[in-house]
């Protein structure tokens, strides 16, 4: 008997998501910002023709099983990269990213269980310089970008996935079996991304980064999301450091929040109850429940987050968002 699973992960440049001197030609419009994928997965060749993702992981994956043991196995998925257009007035000039050769070590094959691996990425479409400790101590060259999927296929039937490693740019969405989102990567950080994202420090060199998986938000706050970000809202965007509070518990408060990048506790009486991340609207319960913070939100990385006013999101949309957001009860 074959059992096939498999994860899938889009990497896409999400709103304010890149910053300092490299950040004018998106404020220009000659590059983009992306908008968020789709919420279920679709035809990845589609997507791709679109110009939805920036780079692709795909990691399918099948077992042969006898007598309730692993016999045979097998990888099926591969890596997939898209472009960057870059607009000057009415001229558009389109630079094809350079796909790396996916990684794809020996599977970890066990009479029960078999789990896989996969690195997929490459170098991104467009050059930027970066100073080198040599002559000529400039060089020209487009940033590396990927993500390292695990995929483990049990002799039950039963599948799991993990996120072993990531690049620190951009953001990444991990899709399911069922090409449902359900997890995506929590923090971003441009900045390192463009200094050190070259040669050695890859997969293809002799590292990896870590990646720090968070729980996928609704698809009601992501609708929000794009309300709250939409062209002419101007939302103020805040930032903290790793310990610094968005909101205390019982302070005063009537505006909400839409976390644009980081992870944030969330703490009721001194309890530590969830881990919030990209994509998460908050704040929403002081509004509806007479203007008192019900939790503090504490960063545990550095932290971006938009702050709008509550008039921003209809009533209705908000109680909704609430009712899943009741964490001291659960």
């Amino acid at each position: 008997m074959r059992i096939e699973s498999s994860v899938t992960s889009l990497s896409w440049i999400p709103s304010e998501a890149v910053s300092g001197m490299t950040r004018l030609p998106f404020d220009m419009g000659m590059a983009h910002y992306d908008p968020p994928p789709p919420d279920v997965l679709g035809d990845l060749e589609e997507l791709r023709a679109a110009d939805r993702f920036r780079f692709a992981n795909q990691l399918r994956a099948w077992i042969e099983v006898e007598d309730g043991k692993v016999v045979d196995c097998g990888h099926a998925g591969g890596g997939m990269i898209g472009s960057t257009t870059v607009r000057m007035g009415p001229r558009a000039v389109v630079f094809q990213a350079v796909a790396f050769p996916d990684l794809q070590p020996e599977p970890e094959l066990s009479e029960s269980a078999v789990r896989f691996v996969q690195t997929a990425g490459g170098r991104t479409g467009v050059p930027a310089p970066r100073t080198v400790r040599r002559p000529p101590f400039v060089q020209v060259a487009a940033p590396l970008a990927w993500s390292t999927l695990a995929l483990t296929i049990r002799a039950d039937g039963t599948s799991e996935w993990e996120v072993p490693g990531a690049s620190p740019f951009p953001r990444h969405w991990i899709y399911d079996h069922t090409g449902a989102l359900a997890a995506k990567t929590g923090m971003i950080d441009f900045e390192q991304w463009y200094r050190t994202a070259f040669g050695r420090h890859s997969p293809w060199g002799d590292e990896d980064s870590p990646a720090l998986v968070t729980v996928a938000e609704t698809a009601l706050e992501r609708e929000l999301s794009a309300r709250i970000m939409r062209a002419g809202t101007k939302p103020d965007i805040l930032t903290l450091e790793p310990g610094q509070a968005l909101v205390d518990q019982g302070d005063p408060g009537d505006s909400i929040f839409l976390l644009l990048d980081g992870v944030l506790d969330v703490v009721v009486d001194g309890e530590k109850l969830a881990e919030v991340g990209p994509g998460a609207i908050l704040g929403e319960r002081a509004v509806l429940e007479g203007g008192k913070r019900t939790a503090t939100l504490r960063a545990v990385t550095p932290v971006k987050a938009a702050r709008a006013a509550a008039a921003a999101i209809d009533t209705a949309a908000l109680a909704e968002v609430s009712r899943g957001h009741r964490r001291e009860e659960e």
